[in-house]
């Protein structure tokens, strides 16, 4: 399974690409969508609908996974966040790629193993479980591939009953 997971912002946009079977995680690709600060916000929220549309199309992701917001200081950035995310989610939907959402604590457990953990520990294991030389960065960066690493062992966990009975499969009728 390839999964997309996206950090959403409006001035950068961290994205990993993650594939992931029985357990194992392949880092396919990562990086940042950036808009220059400075122009209309419509015109920012256009870039990111254009930048988000090329790469549902280069890696055709089997299901995405974007965090869900939180903040508590800047109710003004947080709102523009909240923009940028709902044209992510708009786009990843249009490319018919189902979408699953998860808080930053959800991440943080999934990764680290703690929900409350240090954003250091989420990074480190994030490397690890990616087998990469060093931390990934940007940050935005780091953050979209935990979320992808969440989703896949979201995803992949037994007690996802959805994915593990279907009741479809055993219809009798």
């Amino acid at each position: 399974m390839r999964v997309l997971g996206i950090d959403p912002g409006v001035a950068t946009i961290g994205f990993g690409v993650v594939d992931i079977q029985r357990g194992m995680h392949r880092l396919v690709q990562y990086g940042v969508i950036t808009t220059p600060p400075g122009i209309p916000l419509s015109r920012r929220l256009l870039q990111i609908a254009q930048d988000m549309a090329e790469l549902l199309e280069r890696f055709r992701p089997d299901e995405a996974a974007v965090e869900e917001l939180f903040f508590t200081k800047n109710i003004t950035t947080g709102i523009a966040v909240a923009h940028g995310r709902g044209v992510i989610l708009l786009e990843v939907e249009r490319s018919g790629c189902p979408v699953f959402e998860y808080t930053p604590m959800q991440v943080k457990q999934a990764v680290a193993g703690y929900g409350k953990a240090e954003k250091r520990q989420v990074m480190l294991m994030t490397q690890r479980l990616l087998h990469m030389q060093s931390i990934p960065r940007p940050d935005d960066a780091a953050d979209a591939l935990a979320i992808a690493l969440c989703h896949g062992r979201s995803a992949t966990s037994l007690m996802n009953t959805e994915r593990v009975f279907d009741p479809k499969k055993y219809d009798t009728r």
